[in-house]
């Protein structure tokens, strides 16, 4: 058997020298270099939405309904084992070590599912491993990069950049709907959906070179016992952000604060503490992400079924009706997200969650009554989603920063899984309820339980939600290894104590 390590203690004034830095160039290119993950997201779900219908021709992969739907599942699959695999090596090897390579995997998978040469056997067999490859890289992407956005970011601009960042999702789906136009329009089918499944890594390679010089993140260096590379770290950023013009106070030694490096902790373990020993946030995290992913994939998936079944519209003139619908979702946290630093959490999430379910029901009624044509019902989608869509977002904000720094990949990868998991019931669901559109009451009951989802977390989000506006991200979520604040003095016996460390699992 071998020794114990004897713990040690790590002192630093990190967390207090990020909070207390103001907006530079730094933190622009940061946004945008990681940022687009969700961008990419957004370009692949609504890039294989378009190109559904084309694979499905005899002169390029000619693939059955099935095959072609089920595309968006085996990606969707590859999101949830990516999230959960790197979420974990994230808290493990640190956020810009996994951000290089998820980034390089989502490239590899993308790009060579433009490659495939057939839409049976081997050929599919190959397509749906290029989506599950590709799936695996975004859903890392997920993780590692909110984890990093948040350490990184000042807390005074953390709520409203991180409901931004998830936002620009929609960025991606419009980018595609434009692709679609002008690529699939002006373009032969057979090189046409090729090239469309190449934006993405066109765009993915050139963030690939901006991110190669952003930082890894110094809170991580300093919860794992780097302390000299988190000096070293911050003190960079720091010299960027004067170098933009801005001048830096002094971070008093009263700022520091002590902890001690966690060895870390698996997900069977991980899952069993957040469940038991911070029962209401993680029903909070819970809570919010599932009622978002159910009504956005409900919703989401189904929409051109909708649009061509109850109200006849063709699938050329699709895409101009998902414009709409996409602008919607990106105006919401573009004009509402500084709202939740300002106004706070609390009260944003929960409005934002409860004001998009009572549209939805007051939609739902104008649908069951006949009210709607194409072009209402997509104004009526637009203004839910632009509610919506600032608190979906919010939610991926929530459970990135109420739980602890050494845990916080692997918390958002668990909270993404089960949303997820829960989410793929929606256009199941949906699905059927359309039908072959004869029946429009069963979809007016389908709006009705979608609205009932919402509110639900509009109103666990009431009780619940933590008051993190304007606050460090240690005190939102005290890490696992904390010591003490050095401004209170203790003696040894009074320091706080860390009961609650996690075991590995």
């Amino acid at each position: 058997m071998g020794t114990a390590q004897p713990e040690v203690t790590v002192r630093s004034t990190v967390p207090a020298r990020i909070d207390r830095l103001p907006w530079s160039p730094f933190f622009t290119r940061m946004v945008v270099a990681l940022g687009v993950a969700w961008v990419l997201d957004g370009l692949e779900i609504q890039i294989a939405s378009v190109v559904g219908a084309v694979l499905s021709k005899e002169d390029t992969l000619h693939m059955t309904s099935g095959a072609v739907g089920d595309i968006a599942t085996w990606y969707l699959l590859g999101e949830v084992v990516g999230a959960l695999f790197f979420g974990r090596l994230s808290d493990r090897l640190g956020r810009r070590n996994l951000f290089m390579i998820t980034l390089g995997i989502y490239l590899v998978g993308s790009g060579l599912t433009a490659a495939t040469w057939s839409g049976h056997g081997a050929g599919l067999a190959f397509l749906y491993l290029t989506r599950i490859i590709a799936g695996i890289g975004i859903g890392g992407e997920y993780a590692a990069i909110n984890s990093a956005i948040d350490e990184m970011m000042p807390a005074k601009y953390r709520g409203r950049v991180d409901i931004l960042v998830n936002g620009t999702y929609w960025g991606g789906a419009f980018l595609a709907t434009i692709a679609q136009l002008i690529i699939l329009n002006n373009i032969s089918d057979k090189v046409g959906w090729r090239l469309a499944f190449l934006l993405g890594p066109v765009l993915g390679l050139v963030i690939l070179f901006v991110r190669r010089h952003l930082p890894e993140s110094p809170r991580w260096l300093m919860m794992h016992g780097r302390e000299e590379e988190a000096e070293a770290t911050i003190a960079q950023i720091e010299r960027w952000v004067q170098e933009s013009g801005r001048k830096l106070k002094d971070v008093p030694d009263s700022k520091a604060i002590e902890i001690t490096p966690d060895p870390g902790v698996g997900y069977l373990a991980l899952t069993k503490v957040l469940f038991s020993q911070l029962p209401s946030r993680s029903i909070l995290g819970a809570t919010l992400m599932i009622t978002q992913s159910f009504l956005y994939n409900a919703i989401f998936f189904t929409y051109s079924l909708v649009l061509t079944k109850f109200y006849d519209v063709s699938t050329g003139n699709l895409p101009y009706y998902f414009i709409a619908f996409a602008l919607g979702n990106l105006l919401g946290p573009l004009t509402l997200g500084h709202l939740f630093d300002t106004l706070g959490r609390k009260k944003m999430i929960s409005g934002t969650y409860l004001l998009s379910g009572v549209l939805l029901l007051v939609t739902a009624q104008l649908f069951h009554t006949d009210a709607l044509n194409a072009t209402t019902q997509t104004l009526c989608w637009s203004v839910i989603f632009f509610f919506a869509s600032a608190g979906a977002s919010a939610a991926y904000l929530t459970v990135s920063e109420i739980f602890p720094i050494e845990v916080r990949a692997k918390a958002i990868a668990v909270f993404f899984a089960i949303a997820q998991c829960f989410g793929s019931l929606g256009p199941h669901i949906y699905g059927r309820l359309i039908g072959d559109g004869s029946n429009p009451d069963k979809l007016f009951y389908g709006y009705l339980l979608g609205a009932a989802v919402m509110i639900v977390g509009g109103v666990v989000a009431a009780v619940l939600a933590v008051d993190a506006e304007g606050k460090s991200l240690e005190d939102v979520a005290t890490p696992l290894g904390f010591v003490r604040k050095v401004a209170v003095e203790q003696a040894p016996a009074e320091r706080t104590p860390r009961t609650d460390r996690l075991t590995k699992g």
